[in-house]
């Protein structure tokens, strides 16, 4: 008989946290002292639950750094591997339950549609699993090319994406929409899928990943981005996605709570190209939401706005400047891993 799978919520209980570490082989090369402190204390944050760090080039200096900053070495699980990159939500390995057991699936990830290389990260899932860093948990492996900041679950069986990502011709032209939901549906244990055809920001790589745009909450709560400059290139396209969210509806038929979340000003690379700052990418760990700031005058107003989607959790702000120079933010360089992958 078939096992049942769930997706569980991001806010559900997790043993830690999946992140690789940067460094100068990579295209965080010029903002190296910039980004490495925020990955330091990310590690501190994290740490009070578990980390699963992946370290590429000078393993001993980073370790030095981790060592000086307070950090409890039993909290981490450090493998020494290649890597291109260091956004984990999207090579990262997506947990799901199957009897009542954690269960890592390692997708394909083609640098976000063959923009970027990525032969290390894709063989990153595997070569953890094999090195024991995942303990005897489970690990299958799929042709599917899937990105974790491509989905967004409630863990009662509702899958919210982009159909600007997930039907993308770059990532998997064989499937029509029917055919991914049927194969995500199996994966996932899913059995709802709210598609968004609205939302994308300027200097986003990823073809308008959900996790930049709307995320699940507990309760029925939607928070999603909202732009209320008619004078900024986002308006329209956002307050059209605002509509979209307006007209979902719970699996009860009743509309969502939807949260809208402030507008940070924009901000500009030195090529003068607009970075992709936004509140929605957060993340939810055990007793907090990290959530990225942008020393912008709205980031209380975000910080006060997703302390309402998670009461009884810290929230924390995390300055994410160094990362948006990249083009990504604070969840996408974050994957969640279920309780019992760690630590059984």
């Amino acid at each position: 008989m078939k096992k049942v799978r769930r997706l569980p919520a991001e806010w559900e209980e997790q043993d830690g946290v999946l992140l690789a570490w940067p460094h100068a082989h990579s295209d965080w090369a010029p903002w190296l002292e910039l980004v490495e402190p925020l990955f330091c204390e990310l590690v501190r944050e994290i740490s009070r639950e578990g980390v699963a760090l992946v370290i590429g080039p000078d393993p001993e200096r980073i370790r030095r750094e981790l060592g000086g900053a307070g950090i409890d070495p039993s909290r981490l699980r450090i493998q020494e591997l290649p890597t291109n990159d260091s956004w984990s939500r999207d090579f990262g390995p997506i947990t799901v339950e199957e009897g009542g057991k954690p269960l890592l699936l390692d997708f394909g990830f083609n640098g976000w549609g063959l923009k970027f290389k990525a032969d290390h990260d894709n063989r990153i899932n595997r070569r953890l699993w094999t090195s024991g860093v995942f303990g005897s948990v489970r690990m299958e492996t799929r042709g599917l090319i899937l990105e974790g900041g491509s989905i967004e679950s409630d863990g009662r069986g509702t899958i919210l994406t982009t159909s600007d990502c997930l039907l993308n011709a770059n990532r998997n032209p064989h499937l029509t929409k029917r055919e991914l939901e049927l194969l995500l549906g199996e994966e996932f244990g899913a059995d709802r899928f709210l598609w968004l055809e609205h939302g994308a920001l300027a200097g986003d790589d990823t073809d308008s990943h959900v996790d930049t745009l709307a995320r699940l909450c507990p309760d029925d709560t939607i928070i999603h981005v909202g732009c209320d400059d008619p004078k900024d290139e986002h308006f329209a396209e956002l307050g059209l996605m605002a509509r979209e969210l307006e007209r979902f509806r719970t699996r009860e038929g009743r509309p969502y709570r939807l949260l809208a979340l402030p507008w940070p000003g924009a901000r500009y690379d030195d090529q003068g190209e607009r970075l992709p700052a936004t509140y929605a990418n957060f993340l939810v760990i055990n007793n907090a939401v990290l959530v990225p700031t942008y020393r912008d005058r709205n980031d209380g107003a975000a910080l006060e706005l997703i302390s309402c989607a998670f009461p009884g959790r810290r929230i924390v702000g995390i300055d994410s400047l160094p990362l948006i120079l990249q083009h990504g933010s604070l969840h996408c360089v974050t994957m969640q891993l279920l309780k019992g992958v760690l630590f059984p």
